[in-house]
């Protein structure tokens, strides 16, 4: 059954991640982002799309499908799990304080610091807690160290980037986007249909992601805390150490904290959006640079204990090795990281795409919506896992769908 590729259809089916690229591509005064009954941001049109705009809407969806060029830059080789690579590494920001209020060492917020005092960029498009709404996600502006440091650390709730970049893209100057491997997806796409907007957003930085999960994740959290959304002034669902805590504080001074394995395995991955569930990018492929927790092992799986932030590094571009290494001269360490270990410390990001094909069949089978994906391998991955791992897939896929639970 063909999906219904209108907007409408997009977000109706599912496939909708909630990125925003929508908004720029027919202009922030017919589509916005609204955050909808179930707790997602979905676009909404203020009138009918005409034939031409639903065109460019499809031109630029990440939720639509992928695909990687046929050919890589010289150097850039492919691994079917983790996409393009020419280098990784792992280590940490030199600075004490930009390494613990990251999410792990603290090195995406270190080489965005490093585009901004080496000037490469005059500024950085990323997501930040709304100002004045601590529980919300708004797409911010930062031209400084301590701004950049006001978004360091992870928010798993809802976040559209792409649908700002109508209000970066009006003012002089180039800029870093950060966002999901999704966002950063379509903000390829944004740059494919439009190359000449390649020299203001030079760099693209992502990090592994496991899904966005609706707002109502954390409202489960306060739930479970005792609080009331209306009496939270700050919120934060890490950093300040690795893993670090879910943490929430009250106007009356209450304060109530979490571990990461409690607030994410138990809680916030159990209201993940439908089109996350159907990823063949949780590692950020169409990124320059991705970052994500060099998690250390034990007993073959990440160990969560508290500890000093390290961060894996992958550069898969020309652009994002040489940032990295100028980066290393000046504000990061690093070290060599053995590819073949990242599935030990990612390992539901290998696991994902490895079965996706079996989830996908399941769906496409019983009339559901899926992606298309071109040149992400994810054959390579299926022929290489067990038959009866993906035959479990494909039935668990299967009973969530006519369940209405995918």
């Amino acid at each position: 059954m063909r999906t219904d590729q209108t907007l409408a259809g997009i977000v109706k089916s599912g496939l909708c991640s909630g990125c925003g690229a929508c908004v720029p591509a027919v202009g922030p005064s017919v589509v916005a982002m609204r955050l909808n009954a179930k707790g997602f941001l979905r676009p909404h049109a203020e009138r009918d799309l005409t034939d031409a705009e639903q065109a460019r809407v499809r031109a630029v969806c990440p939720g639509l499908g992928l695909s990687h060029p046929v050919r890589f830059e010289e150097g850039t080789r492919y691994e079917p799990a983790w996409g393009p690579v020419r280098r990784v590494s792992a280590g940490h920001a030199v600075d004490p304080d930009v390494r613990h209020r990251g999410s792990s060492g603290g090195v995406l917020s270190a080489l965005l610091i490093h585009l901004l005092a080496s000037r490469q960029v005059d500024f950085v498009l990323h997501v930040q807690v709304a100002p004045g709404e601590p529980l919300r996600n708004e797409a911010m502006i930062s031209r400084t160290r301590s701004e950049v440091l006001d978004g360091a650390g992870s928010r798993y709730s809802p976040a559209s980037p792409v649908a700002a970049l109508p209000v970066a893209l009006a003012l002089p100057g180039r800029f870093a986007f950060v966002g999901k491997p999704c966002d950063v997806a379509a903000v390829r796409k944004i740059i494919s249909q439009e190359p000449s907007l390649a020299e203001r957003i030079p760099i693209l930085l992502s990090f592994m992601c496991a899904g966005t999960p609706s707002q109502h994740g954390t409202s489960a959290i306060l739930k479970q805390m005792q609080l009331v959304s209306e009496d939270v002034v700050h919120f934060r669902y890490r950093g300040d150490g690795w893993p670090g805590l879910t943490q929430a504080r009250t106007a009356a001074g209450r304060t109530e904290a979490m571990d990461y394995n409690t607030a994410w395995g138990n809680i916030l991955n159990r209201h993940l959006q439908t089109r996350c569930k159907l990823c063949a990018d949780g590692t950020g492929e169409f990124a320059d640079v991705v970052c994500a927790d060099a998690w250390y092992g034990r007993d073959g799986y990440p160990d969560f204990t508290e500890r000093d932030g390290r961060s894996l590094v992958v550069a898969r571009t020309v652009v994002g090795e040489r940032l990295v290494a100028e980066a290393q001269r000046a504000s990061v360490h690093l070290e060599p990281f053995d590819p073949g270990d990242l599935r030990a410390i990612q390992p539901y990001q290998h696991r994902r795409k490895s079965v996706l094909l079996a989830r996908m069949l399941a769906l496409r089978l019983l009339g559901g919506a899926v992606p298309s994906y071109q040149g992400l391998q994810l054959g390579q991955l299926a022929v290489r896992t067990s038959p009866v791992g993906l035959a479990k897939e494909f039935l668990g896929a299967a009973r969530r769908f006519l369940g209405n639970r995918f």
